[in-house]
């Protein structure tokens, strides 16, 4: 026997609105004033999902590469700031290189090979300027080593790995896009190596790991840039990056939650981030002796080819005044050819056709923020710097004065007229600013020949007077050690034969 409940619409919908009600009857009875933050509601994953409900015209546009380093992030990194990664010395830390392209984009890829070049390279802006000195002088103090390594043992995919003796910091390969490809690299340079020593614990400079990925082009060679990205790295001695990665983390553990809010959370891998593309005049080592050599090289060397205009180094240093394609600064009257060339002589080749159009006064009507939104941070601090004529301090300042024949260097410089009033006398010596960027020998040879008005070719030996009178030849770690701002009279004597001269510093 089956029974039937037969009940009108009007009482279940009177049920309905019952049990509705009292099931939010006990809502915010336990909480109280101050019970919850907005930071616990923003955090519920309704929130987090807010994006991904956006529309797809408004998502953002996923790179055709990706580039994820296998190394933890630092967790001692501000919330808006960009990641930061230690590294040891020498280690083989992988790269998976990661094909993000969606169906249908780049399909003249499809089932080609592109090249990577993987680079490390300067974070600051002041050792991007002088990145050839900093390399060269590496070089000197490490000879037949590299700043970076492709470990080739440990790599998967990537075809024709190959590093150029003459660009230390590079290598390249090449690798395809249907296969897992992860490339092991080895950083051979430490953040402190390019710090200035003073008493220890000094703080070492950041560096950026970058790849730059071409596709091959019209000319058979992989010339067509697809895509640019990098990262924020520190380089340690062997153990130190886990080391520091601990003290961080122990750092981070010991603040406050609310403290904890403002920074980064430890991500267990890097992803590179977009970036500007490396520009082509990339640092190339030279076989030449590194900058800072300390043997002393002869005489015979310094040619009169090998002249360099001595105020070429100077902070002051303008070129034909009625140039507008001065490579220290760009007139607002450049026209756009003129514009062009100055882009082209201060390194900014990568953004000459970014900016065809533009005049002298239309890029420096840019502010720092807009040239960093179109470069990219580091390349737009640098065009700013470029733009606002910004020098670069000499590494070292010597002042020079020819001595007299006729008159001592020890004669009062003050002497009286007809009238008995003090005027000045004919004996006074006049200085020359000299500022030195190579210190070395030759460099200060030159420059002290050419304001001096004597040819160089005549020039045997130059001495710089010691204690008791003695003559110290001088060398390249002599120039190197000389105090900023040395101030020196030059005495000619002639040599034996009659027809050369040595300089005396005095």
């Amino acid at each position: 026997m089956a029974w039937v409940l037969k009940m009108d619409d009007a009482t279940i919908e009177s049920g309905l609105v019952h049990d509705f009600d009292a099931s939010l009857s006990g809502i915010g009875q336990e909480l109280g004033a101050g019970a919850y933050s907005m930071s616990d509601v923003l955090a519920l994953p309704i929130f987090k999902q807010e994006d991904s409900s956006l529309p797809p015209e408004n998502e953002t546009k996923n790179p055709p590469f990706q580039y994820v380093l296998c190394a933890a992030t630092s967790p001692a990194v501000k919330l808006h700031d960009e990641t930061l990664t230690y590294l040891n010395q020498g280690q083989s830390y992988e790269v998976r290189m990661l094909d993000n392209r969606k169906p249908g984009e780049l399909p003249e890829l499809n089932n080609k090979m592109v090249k990577s070049i993987v680079r490390v390279v300067f974070h600051d802006r002041r050792l991007q300027y002088t990145e050839h000195q900093q390399l060269e002088g590496w070089k000197w103090n490490r000879p037949g080593d590299r700043l970076l390594d492709i470990d080739i043992p440990m790599s998967v995919g990537i075809v024709e790995p190959k590093t150029h003796p003459s660009q230390l910091n590079a290598a390249e390969f090449l690798w395809d896009l249907n296969k897992r490809t992860s490339v092991f690299v080895q950083v051979h340079c430490i953040s402190t190596e390019f710090t200035p020593r003073k008493h220890g614990g000094e703080k070492g400079v950041p560096f950026r790991i970058q790849f730059d990925t071409f596709a091959l082009g019209d000319s058979g060679d992989y010339t067509e840039h697809l895509h640019s990205a990098s990262c924020q790295i520190k380089v340690f001695k062997p153990k130190g990056a886990d080391r520091k990665q601990k003290t961080d983390r122990e750092k981070m553990e010991k603040r406050t939650a609310q403290e904890k809010e403002k920074y980064q959370p430890s991500y267990d891998t890097t992803i590179l981030s977009e970036c500007s593309p490396w520009p082509d005049n990339a640092y190339t080592s030279t076989n030449q002796a590194a900058t800072l050599s300390f043997a002393s090289t002869p005489l015979s060397t310094y040619t009169t080819s090998s002249v360099l205009d001595s105020d070429s180094s100077s902070p002051n240093h303008q070129a034909d005044p009625g140039s507008h394609v001065n490579s220290e600064q760009l007139s607002p009257t450049a026209s756009i050819q003129d514009t062009q060339k100055w882009l082209l002589k201060n390194r900014f080749s990568s953004y000459t056709r970014l900016f065809s159009n533009f005049s002298g006064s239309d890029l420096l009507k840019l502010t720092r923020d807009d040239l960093v939104q179109i470069c990219g941070p580091a390349d737009g601090i640098r065009l700013f710097n470029a733009l606002k004529s910004r020098s670069v301090r000499p590494r070292l300042t010597v002042y020079v004065c020819k001595e007299s024949l006729q008159e001592s260097p020890l004669l009062d410089r003050h002497s009286t007229n007809e009238n008995g009033e003090h005027c000045l006398s004919s004996g006074l010596h006049v200085y020359h600013a000299l500022y030195l960027e190579e210190l070395t020998a030759a460099e200060l040879i030159r420059k002290m020949a050419c304001v001096c008005s004597i040819p160089l070719g005549t020039i045997n030996q130059v001495y710089r007077q010691g204690p008791t009178g003695i003559h110290i030849l001088l060398s390249d770690q002599m120039v190197y050690n000389f105090p900023d701002e040395s101030c020196f009279l030059i005495s000619t004597v002639k040599d034996e034969s009659g027809e050369g001269l040595h300089l005396i510093l005095k």
